[in-house]
């Protein structure tokens, strides 16, 4: 189910019909064979490649500069419809799309050519950013530091998503001269860089979310970036990808059952009629959970708005229109992570409802969407979205853009 929708002219700049019309003969193909990567845990190599090539990593670069500039509700939406073939997939480029987004801020102040070239080139960006080990909170053990004539960075990294299938890294560690927090963007594939694939978790298996160790990885001092500078809506941005990998995993429940549903034979003696395509009761279960995906969708949509605005009022240097969008940004993510993942939760587990205890059968592996589900929603947890939110309600308090995690200041191991 895609839901067709008109946004305000200042969030429209390339046909939305037109754009997807590029991908959605490769979104079908990674459909296609979602079920077999997910019964043998096998990371979509293919199916990344087949994107690359396609060039859906450069889909928010402007068009004049070769990309498919699409605005970020468009990006969403674009999100939404790759989830709903697989949801592992557009996590996996999650960290991608968010170094994306900081070159097209930046771009408000220096040229970023180079960078925009290489996403149309069909580069990728992964992501590692989480300290492991014993690190206190706010702490940042991963160093860059200068070795005679160059730089290098140190350290290791966990839900380093996506970074398996990049062509660079964008890490977060700290300068070792200045103590100043810094983006260091690496080449994936050179000395002292190892990427590891042992994300243990039991959803979302296949989006390369695991461990990657830096040791004396060269690093090019231009790609040394204050952190400082770093896109003020960052946080919701990376919230918006994971509500499309929600909707997109609601969606893709939906599509299953209702085909179980179709071609099911055996029915109840106490059910409601000969087939169950017509039983009143399952026709109703579906009916449910189709009203609320669209509802999770139509919300997904909406939190992409002041994203959006942010970027626009970025470009224009309105400083106070920014501030205004930033925290608008940051609000609406939360309020529709909050709505977006009891309702998918709430899809994926009562579709099984519709249908007998067969649908339990390994084979279907209809349980994955509740645990991908389940996995996505743990992202930045939601009672304390729900704090911040109700902070903001009673108390006028302005949302924290950034967050950390580590050991707390009473920790004994």
């Amino acid at each position: 189910m895609t839901i067709e929708q008109q946004f305000p002219p200042h969030a429209e700049t390339a046909d939305y019909a037109t754009l997807a019309a590029r991908f959605r003969p490769i979104f079908t193909r990674i459909a296609d064979t979602a079920l077999a990567r997910e019964a043998s845990r096998s990371l979509p190599y293919e199916p990344i490649r087949w994107l690359k090539e396609a060039g859906f990593g450069a889909v928010r670069v402007p068009r004049e500069l070769g990309g498919g500039g699409a605005s970020l509700v468009q990006l969403v939406q674009l999100l939404i419809e790759l989830a709903t073939a697989d949801s592992n997939i557009p996590q996996a480029l999650r960290g991608h799309f968010a170094f994306v987004e900081d070159r097209l801020n930046a771009h408000a102040n220096s040229p970023q050519q180079h960078w925009f070239e290489r996403f149309v080139a069909g580069e990728l960006v992964g992501n590692a950013w989480t300290e492991v080990g014993s690190v206190k909170l706010g702490e940042v053990i991963t160093r860059v530091s200068r070795q005679g004539e160059r730089w290098v960075v140190n350290g290791t990294k966990y839900y380093s998503t996506g970074s398996i299938f990049a062509d660079w890294i964008d890490l977060y560690a700290q300068r070792e001269d200045t103590g100043e927090d810094v983006i260091a963007v690496t080449r994936a594939r050179q000395p002292g860089v190892t990427l590891e694939d042992d994300w243990n978790g039991f959803g979302q298996r296949t989006t390369g979310s695991g461990t990657t160790t830096f040791v004396d990885a060269e690093v090019s001092e231009q790609n040394i970036l204050p952190f400082s500078t770093r896109f003020k809506y960052q946080t919701a941005f990376y919230q918006l990808v994971l509500l499309a990998v929600l909707v997109g995993t609601g969606q893709a429940a939906l599509a299953d059952v209702s085909a179980q549903v179709r071609r099911r034979s055996r029915v109840y003696s106490h059910g409601n009629a000969p087939i169950a395509s017509a039983d009143a009761q399952v026709l109703q279960v579906v009916g449910k959970a189709s009203a609320q995906l669209y509802a999770a969708q139509a919300t997904a949509l909406r939190a992409a708005l002041p994203a959006q605005s942010a970027y626009e009022a970025h470009l224009q240097g309105n400083t106070e229109q920014e501030k205004a969008a930033n925290v608008a940004a940051e609000l609406e993510s939360a309020q529709g992570q909050v709505v977006i993942a009891q309702l998918v939760l709430s899809v994926t587990s009562d579709l099984f409802n519709a249908l007998g205890a067969s649908s339990t059968s390994n084979a279907l592996q209809l349980d994955r969407h509740w645990r991908n589900a389940r996995t996505a929603s743990l992202h930045n947890p939601l009672i304390y979205k729900e704090r911040i939110i109700g902070d903001w309600e009673v108390n006028g308090t302005e949302p924290p853009y950034v967050w950390q995690i580590g050991k707390g200041t009473h920790a004994t191991n």
